[in-house]
């Protein structure tokens, strides 16, 4: 990540006027094309990050809740709801752009089992199967630790969350916070490192 992307970290209405444009992308084993915009994380393409994420995953399961921390443009919520048709897919970001443009990319591929909205805005009583996300490390660790201390206990019992950090952006020590935080509840484990980048598991337990 450059500082010219950390302002989606911030921003519910990014500055400047809202401009997509189209850009080719290949999800799920399918190419697309989808919906972008200045003001998000990584508008021209699928970030490093997220890419190692979608590669290291295991394929979700057929039906169930799912949800997209930091949806941006919605690279990972489409990817769920292409892999997964059966299952609730639901995304939120605090960027506004971000969720208009997911939503466009939602109904341009047909995915209708898509929900998008800010993180306030979905039913506190849901609760989740799996969660994909690419956290926005930049924001800093009190609103970082914030954002898994709100999602990661909202996991079912065994539901699982994948999380992608570059380690130069301190993954080792973002893992190690995971397992002391929630060792009375969550399993933390490495699943993969893959081109600088740490995919790590997390399964609640009880």
């Amino acid at each position: 990540m450059t500082e010219k992307n950390t302002e989606h970290y911030f921003s519910a209405q990014p500055a400047g006027e809202f401009r997509s444009t189209e850009i080719a992308v290949r999800l799920s084993h399918g190419d697309y094309a989808v919906e972008t915009a200045g003001g998000i994380f990584s508008p021209d393409h699928i970030d490093a990050g997220t890419e190692q994420l979608l590669y290291s995953v295991p394929t979700p399961p057929s039906t169930g809740h799912f949800l997209d921390v930091g949806c941006g443009w919605g690279p990972m919520a489409l990817t769920l709801a292409l892999e997964a048709p059966e299952a609730s897919v639901y995304a939120v970001d605090v960027n506004e752009r971000a969720l208009e443009l997911t939503r466009r990319n939602a109904a341009r591929l047909g995915l209708a089992n898509i929900t998008v909205g800010l993180p306030d805005s979905l039913d506190a009583a849901l609760r989740f199967d799996l969660i994909w996300s690419n956290p926005p490390i930049r924001v800093g660790k009190s609103e970082l630790h914030e954002i898994m201390n709100t999602w990661l206990p909202r996991l079912n019992v065994s539901g699982e969350a994948y999380l992608v950090v570059a380690k130069h952006l301190g993954a080792d020590s973002f893992e190690k916070w995971l397992g002391t935080q929630f060792a009375d509840t969550h399993t933390v484990t490495r699943e993969d490192t893959r081109k600088g980048f740490r995919i790590i598991k997390v399964v609640r337990t009880n």
